[in-house]
């Protein structure tokens, strides 16, 4: 046997000749130390068939996305299409639309192309969307850029957001409000489309994750400088990686941005461990790289199609109380927590714990968890309400808010959430100007159908 004296011991730490299994486990973690495994097996975005660009007819006027599938997707292209004020006619089985005005100048098709969201192609040129969705390090379409971090439940479909900011309205140095902030989609896509951005939320969870998502691409260099000093703080040991001394590295790093970052990470290895049995260490290491390379993605699509992104304010809030002026917002895109079908305090709780937080003093600020029985939905029913006032009171005259949400079933029965949420806005001045069915495509969906309710302030 041989002997060897570690740094911070006098005591002599005997290893066999042959390597046990946990000490090639650790070589297997040092191994992959950067994340390249995970990074490599990532398809090129060429090689997804969302992406694809391989003999695609430049000559189309208007040709949407190959990922368009359903009714209301087709419903949502047709709308953004009018509200940026083109006038066009379906053609070729529902997939092109033709432009019916010849005066439409340069300036116009170039706006088409840097606002639309279902389009691939405005006049043979590719749209800044389908440029935008390429940087995507994950399988999943939707998952873009930093949309990706965090897996959190209930997710808004980001090219739905987009289209919707079309649909209402909004135009550069608008401000728009998600007082229900949630993963943080609505501020990814208002940034990218230059509108200022609103978000409020009771979960500090939600803050942080939607902080990171718009936040990191202002401090990436500051985010490579600790990667290292970061990593290396996870010393080997036999049997484990120290999970403690990461937290030590991260606290000590003083921008909030990049502290910020490397908690996200941090969580994003926490949730793999508690859902899915990952090696704390592996899950961080891999999933950091993967990040920050998410964080590249952004920075440089950015600069690409000189984008100017809007301004995003998230902050720890109760959609009951705005911490916002009367008449202050000039839309309002939100959907308010399905906690009677999917409990988010108890989904999340690991990674609430892990933020210090008591997780059942916040159950009693979170809408819809509260109570048993026919109590747990009228306490739902009153916050609903007193949400939907505080959204009426800071929205300008004339302006409009737009809800998704569906009807929730809770103990066997269907709670009608959808036509109280219709009653009630009409009651405190919102008039309800379109109501579009969105039905919920996946095997483990709680919810089957949403309905976009897109209301206007009278």
């Amino acid at each position: 046997m041989k002997t060897k004296t570690t740094k911070s011991s006098n005591k002599k730490v005997k290893f066999s000749k042959k390597p046990n299994k946990a000490v090639l486990a650790v070589r297997e973690v040092q191994k992959n130390f950067k994340g390249e495994r995970m990074l490599n097996k990532a398809q090129p975005p060429d090689s997804f068939w969302a992406y694809n660009t391989k003999g695609l007819p430049k000559d189309e006027q208007l040709l949407l996305l190959d990922n368009v599938q359903f009714i209301y997707e087709l419903a949502l292209a047709k709308l953004e299409l009018q509200a940026i004020g083109a006038s066009f006619e379906m053609t070729n089985g529902l997939r092109e639309f033709k432009l019916l005005h010849t005066e439409e100048t340069e300036e116009d098709e170039e706006m088409f192309r840097k606002k639309l969201a279902y389009f691939k192609i405005v006049k043979g040129k590719y749209t800044d969307y389908f440029q935008i969705i390429q940087k995507n390090r994950t399988r999943s379409v939707n998952q873009y850029l930093t949309h990706w971090i965090y897996p959190y439940k209930g997710k808004f479909h980001p090219q739905m957001i987009r289209a919707l900011m079309n649909i209402i309205g909004l135009e550069r140095g608008d401000t728009v409000l998600d007082p229900f902030v949630g993963s943080g989609t609505a501020a990814v896509e208002a940034q990218l489309l230059g509108i200022n951005f609103i978000g409020v939320d009771v979960s500090p969870l939600c803050v942080l994750q939607s902080g990171v998502k718009t936040e990191s691409i202002y401090a990436l260099s500051e985010i490579l400088e600790w990667k290292q000093r970061v990593i290396t703080k996870m010393r080997p040991h036999l049997f484990n990686i120290n999970e403690g001394t990461i937290d030590n590295a991260i606290d000590a790093i003083p921008d909030e941005k990049v502290r910020n970052f490397y908690n996200m990470a941090k969580l994003v290895a926490v949730s793999d461990t508690e859902r899915r049995g990952r090696v704390f260490s592996n899950s961080f290491l891999k999933n950091l790289e993967v990040m920050i390379a998410s964080v590249e993605d952004y920075v440089q699509i950015v600069k690409k199609l000189g984008l100017k992104l809007g301004k995003v304010d998230i902050r720890t809030g109760d959609a009951r109380a705005l911490p916002l002026k009367d008449g202050s917002i000039d839309g309002i895109i939100t959907s308010p927590p399905y906690s009677l079908a999917l409990d988010y305090v108890s989904n999340d709780a690991h990674a609430l714990k892990e933020l210090g937080c008591n997780v059942p003093e916040i159950r009693e600020e979170f809408i819809g968890v509260r109570g048993r029985g026919d109590a747990k939905i009228d306490l739902y029913d009153k916050d609903l309400e007193k949400s939907m006032e505080e959204m009426h009171r800071v929205l300008k005259p004339n302006k409009y808010a737009v809800i998704v949400i569906g009807n929730a079933t809770y103990q066997g029965h269907e709670v009608k959430t959808v036509e109280f949420t219709m009653n009630h806005a009409e009651r405190i001045g919102f008039k309800l100007v379109k109501n579009i069915d969105k039905i919920i495509f996946g095997l483990y969906n709680v919810m089957l159908k949403e309905n976009i309710l897109i209301f206007k302030k009278q």
